[in-house]
């Protein structure tokens, strides 16, 4: 669906065009570059393998935001690509002590929020941090996020889901092979289900029956 480019942007037009390019209908390269940490600390957040992070995120786009946003409305960005270098520094970092930076060594990172590198096994994968927030608005109480997750869980091929206190925000994640994981920072905490669980392949339509009427009412 996209161009692609084999070169890392190396001047204000170059990284214009590299933020042109249209991942599926409504998304752009463009909607996922911003970064906090590279924002704050003067870092550059683009891919030195272009052509792989387009290719990462062309998937995680129309297999999996594309479809959760035309069911449920906008979608919002807080989190998605991040270099090398910008994930690799949020790291150190957090193992400092320092709060706000909540990045995962690289290695753990490859094909998540480094979309341009693959993981250990060789799969390309992309993951974003994002609120879905009429879901938040229509279920904002305690426990009330296992809706939208067995929801995406059922109907997407996602690879792995987490969960985090602020709007319900979740780091939702494509990956050939996908693992189909869903942890959760907010309760019930843990694992609502992975490979191995008794729940991973059972009927979950009870879980998440009648959200969408609810959001659109």
């Amino acid at each position: 669906m996209t161009g692609g480019t084999k070169k890392k942007p190396a001047s204000v037009s170059a990284l214009a065009d590299f933020g042109r390019i249209r991942l599926s209908r409504t998304f752009f390269m463009r909607d996922f570059l911003f970064s906090d940490i590279a924002a704050m600390h003067g870092f550059t957040n683009l891919p030195d393998a272009p052509d792989l992070a387009i290719a990462a995120g062309e998937r995680l786009c129309q297999d999996l935001l594309e479809p959760l946003q035309d069911r449920f409305g906008r979608i919002a960005v807080r989190s998605a690509f991040r270099s090398e270098e910008v994930n690799g520094f949020g790291n150190d970092m957090q193992r400092a002590g320092k709060k706000g930076y909540g990045c995962a060594a690289n290695e753990k990172n490859f094909a998540g929020h480094i979309w341009d590198r693959r993981d250990a096994a060789g799969r390309m994968g992309a993951t974003a941090c994002i609120v879905v927030p009429s879901f938040y608005d229509a279920f904002p109480g305690e426990g009330e996020w296992t809706k939208l997750a067995w929801w995406i869980h059922d109907h997407l091929p996602y690879s792995t889901m987490e969960f985090f206190p602020t709007y319900r925000a979740f780091n939702l994640g494509w990956r050939e092979e996908p693992e189909r994981s869903i942890y959760s920072h907010v309760a019930p905490r843990g694992w609502l289900t992975k490979a191995g669980m008794s729940n991973h392949t059972a009927d979950h339509r009870q879980e998440w029956f009648g959200i969408e009427r609810a959001m659109k009412g």
